[in-house]
């Protein structure tokens, strides 16, 4: 399979960390995608899309035209358009109708005829080396691959996904709104024995881009332009709701990927809540094992902002 192969960009892909992509763009996801691909450390092997923060055919639209924008030619499958039990709950307030408003480029790829849980299961099991899957969105994909096809998980180096808190939630008081979309599936996830490592509200709210950085983002050429128009969308959601600054929750699992240095993580419980009243998609962290139950998660609980920052500036810029 050929993989990565963006225009400009190094074919050597020795050193590099082999990852799937599974999202639901998204303004954060699409910046992800952006420094997934700019950062020279990643060998992405393709990009799965799920419903999430808009309907799963937005999502999918969405990730390939993020894709044509920066020049990346890796497969690209559609997954899950719902939850494994609930109806779909999006994010429009947050993202716009099209889960992505902001984005003037149109898709200019194509993707290819497998699900996603079929190339998913493809990939893993032809692969000669273990690989990373990045869940951006709702655990859907990831859950419906881990019941249908188990063995793949031997072939998982581990799952760094963006979702949960230990703190307050961002869709409810207790939940955030990965975790609260699919909570079903992130159980499957959490209690699946693949290593796990969640970048979760506790960090991606302290990573914030202030204004002054959306427009350094303008002048560092044509994607970097991009990125500052999603960015304009996207912060006004995030100043309404009193921030200073606008989180981008995804780009910062990515990053941690390939530098755990932009994250403190400790290693702890995470059980997910299906059924609570005032509780549902909460991610029960218990980092003092009160519960007296085995840690299955490292849980990021704090960012080296500025950190952060290099690797996403430096990113774009290489696009």
């Amino acid at each position: 399979m050929s993989v990565n192969r963006i225009v400009g960009a190094s074919s050597d892909t020795a050193t590099k960390i082999p990852v799937i992509i599974d999202c639901d763009p998204g303004h954060d996801d699409a910046i992800a995608l952006m420094l997934a691909f700019g950062c020279g450390r990643l060998d992405v092997l393709g990009v799965t899309t799920v419903a999430g923060n808009t309907v799963g055919e937005n999502a999918y639209r969405n990730a390939l035209a993020v894709l044509s924008l920066i020049g990346a030619d890796v497969p690209v499958a559609r997954g899950a358009d719902a939850p494994i039990l609930r109806p779909l709950y999006t994010s429009r307030d947050v993202h716009g109708e099209s889960g992505l408003d902001g984005l003037p480029v149109p898709p200019g790829l194509k993707g290819g005829g497998l699900t996603a849980v079929e190339f998913l299961s493809e990939t893993l099991r032809s692969s000669v080396t273990k690989i990373t899957l990045v869940p951006t969105g709702p655990l859907t994909n990831i859950a419906i691959l881990f019941l249908a096809f188990p063995d793949v998980k031997e072939k998982i180096e581990r799952v760094v996904l963006m979702g949960g808190v230990a703190g307050q939630g961002n869709v409810t008081p207790s939940a955030e709104f990965n975790i609260f979309a699919d909570p079903e599936a992130a159980r499957i996830v959490f209690h699946s024995g693949v290593p796990i490592t969640m970048i979760g509200l506790d960090a991606t709210h302290k990573a914030l881009v202030y204004p002054n950085e959306v427009e350094e983002m303008r002048r560092i050429g044509r994607v970097g332009a991009v990125a500052a128009g999603l960015m304009d969308f996207y912060s006004r959601a995030y100043k309404a709701r009193g921030f200073e600054g606008t989180p981008i929750h995804d780009a910062l699992a990515v990053a941690a990927v390939f530098d755990e240095g932009v994250v403190k993580t400790q290693y702890a419980r995470v059980d997910i809540e299906t059924r609570g009243e005032f509780t549902a998609g909460r991610t029960v962290v218990d980092f003092r094992g009160a519960a007296g139950r085995e840690p299955n998660a490292r849980v990021a609980v704090d960012v080296d902002r500025d950190r952060f920052m290099h690797l996403l500036m430096t990113a774009i810029s290489a696009l």
